[in-house]
Order: C-alpha cells, then sequence, then structure tokens
C-alpha cells in the first residue's frame, strides 16, 4: 500500500478579510498524480504557495513526509521541486546552458552529464545550442519541466503546466508527466482543464471558492454527475412516444423528438432488456449508445448552487 507523501489538515487563508481557503483537507499517496482543479479566483495557486513554504497559512498544517512545511521549509524544500505557472527559463541562455546553471547551483557531482541527459529525456537535443528565447511554448515548458527535475526529486509540484500550449504541446507534455509518474515520482498539479484532470489524476479535487466540494478517482468523480445512461434513437417521432409508454418501468426521459434517454443502474441487463422490448413490439431503432458522464458534468453539477 502506498503511503501518504503530502497531507494537507483544515488548511486556511485570507487576504484583507476576504477568505481564500477554507478548511481545506488533501491527502496525497507516493507515486500517484493528484489533480487540484478549480476555475481562475478558487484558491489553488495559494494553496500550492502555502504547500510548498512560500507563504503561511492563517490555520492547519501541512506535512511532506511527516515534516511540517510551516516549521521546517528549508528541510522540506529539499525534498520536493516546484514548476510555476511562469516558466523560470532564461530565455538569454541556450537550453543546455538553463540545465548545467541549475545542475551546478544544486550541486550536482556532473552537471554536464545532468544537463544533457535532461535535453535527450526531454527531447530538447537538438535544440540544445539555441537561446531558449527561440523556443516554443511547448519547448520552454519542457526545458523548465527537465529543470525542476535536476537533483532527481522525488515529489514534484506543477503550477497549471499547460496553461498556454497549443493542442499538440499539451498532449506531449501531458505524456511526459505520466513518463514521470511511471519512474516513481509523486506529482501534484493544479489545472483549470477538466480533460487535463482525467486524463493524467489518480485522484482529484474540486476546489471552489476555498473549499474543496468533492474528491476522488475521476471515475467517482463522474458519478456525482449521475449514472450511465442508454440513449435510443427512432426514425419517428411516433415511435418514441410508443417506447415511452413500453418501457415506463425504467423511468425513460424524452430528450428531444425521436430521442428518449433511460439511466443504466445495471448497464448490460438493462440495455439488452431495454433493446429486446423494442424488437419484441416492432419498434424500429435508428441507433442507440451509451453515454457515460464526463467531468464537464460533474463540473457543472458541482457549480448549479454558486451564487
Amino acid at each position: 500500500m502506498n503511503s501518504t507523501v503530502l497531507e494537507i489538515k483544515n488548511v486556511k487563508k485570507g487576504f484583507k478579510g476576504n477568505e481564500v481557503l477554507n478548511d481545506v483537507n488533501i491527502t496525497v499517496k507516493q507515486g500517484s498524480i493528484y489533480a487540484l482543479l478549480g476555475a481562475n479566483g478558487a484558491g489553488k495557486s495559494t494553496l500550492l504557495k502555502i504547500v510548498t513554504g512560500l507563504l503561511n497559512s492563517d490555520g492547519g498544517m501541512v506535512t511532506i513526509h511527516d515534516i511540517n512545511v510551516a516549521d521546517n521549509p528549508m528541510a522540506v524544500q529539499r525534498l520536493f521541486s516546484f514548476s510555476s505557472q511562469n516558466t523560470t527559463v532564461d530565455g538569454v541562455l541556450t537550453g543546455y546552458e538553463n540545465l548545467h546553471l541549475i545542475a551546478k547551483l544544486r550541486h550536482e557531482h556532473n552537471p554536464k552529464k545532468v544537463a544533457e541527459s535532461l535535453l535527450d529525456k526531454f527531447d530538447l537535443t537538438e535544440a540544445k545550442d539555441k537561446a531558449a528565447s527561440t523556443y516554443s511554448g511547448g519547448m520552454r515548458r519542457r526545458l523548465d519541466l527537465a529543470m525542476s527535475l535536476v537533483g532527481n526529486p522525488e515529489f514534484i509540484f506543477l503550477d497549471e503546466p499547460t496553461t498556454g500550449l497549443d493542442p499538440k504541446s499539451r498532449q506531449d507534455l501531458w505524456d511526459t508527466i505520466k513518463e514521470m509518474k511511471s519512474q516513481g515520482k509523486t506529482i501534484f498539479l493544479t489545472t483549470q482543464y477538466l480533460e487535463e484532470a482525467d486524463y493524467l489524476a489518480d485522484q482529484i479535487g474540486f476546489l471552489r471558492e476555498g473549499k474543496i466540494v468533492a474528491s476522488g478517482t475521476p471515475d467517482e468523480m463522474k458519478r456525482i454527475a449521475g449514472s450511465d445512461k442508454l440513449l435510443l434513437v427512432f426514425y419517428r417521432n411516433q415511435d418514441a412516444d410508443k417506447a415511452l409508454k413500453l418501457l415506463e418501468s425504467y423511468s425513460p426521459v424524452k430528450k428531444e423528438d425521436c430521442e428518449i434517454s433511460i439511466d443504466l443502474t445495471d448497464e448490460i441487463t438493462t440495455s439488452l432488456n431495454v433493446l429486446n422490448a423494442l424488437i419484441t413490439e416492432n419498434i424500429e431503432l435508428k441507433t442507440f449508445k451509451m453515454i457515460t458522464p464526463t467531468l464537464d458534468d460533474v463540473f457543472i453539477t458541482l457549480t448549479k448552487g454558486r451564487k
């Protein structure tokens, strides 16, 4: 069983009388990816600054490997790497020079070898002698991640790592993050992208107005939006109306003309029974499909009560 690496207990923070974080509780297991999901202004970056020792909380406690972050920020900061929203890449230096400098600052035994190894790992070898200012957004972000891995930290914090990237660069970075996890790294990331959290995370926390309003695996989160559904599409509206009466015991819902939706509590059995009933009564279907809730549906569900 994976041990706990990060524990956030009842963390609170306010600025000038405005509550930014209210009793936030999060546990992150070793070797996992945790995604903190929320809109701009939800408090994600504030929490990340508290967790990494860059900002004091107003209450609660954060521990990394059982070390209290507030009491021992320097000791804790040796255990992790933090990549902020704004890359720390020096645009004047080349990719190689950026990595070589960080390796020297972190007292690596062989900074040249460390730099070259990370350039290769992040597919930047061909651009290693070009000024980082000439890199694309995706390349700069990969270089920033490479720099964060100097010293081989086991815990990595990423603040909205793919913001501003094009779809291909985003996918490439997702693959890189997954590769880091496969090598045993523990990753805590913040994101506004539902798809990103779904693709990467083992655990997700929804942060809204300073509170964790839901947490769990991506699949557990999707259940908040309801069960899987069976969508039936008919050629004629009168067939849909017949099916509504025939399938009354399944509580069908008319979505629009010629379409009916049924909640699937027992996916296979219910689907087969429904289709058999339609065939028996000679009600012709145009098509049917299973619909599984997405994190977008969860987000809509969780924000319905927002003022």
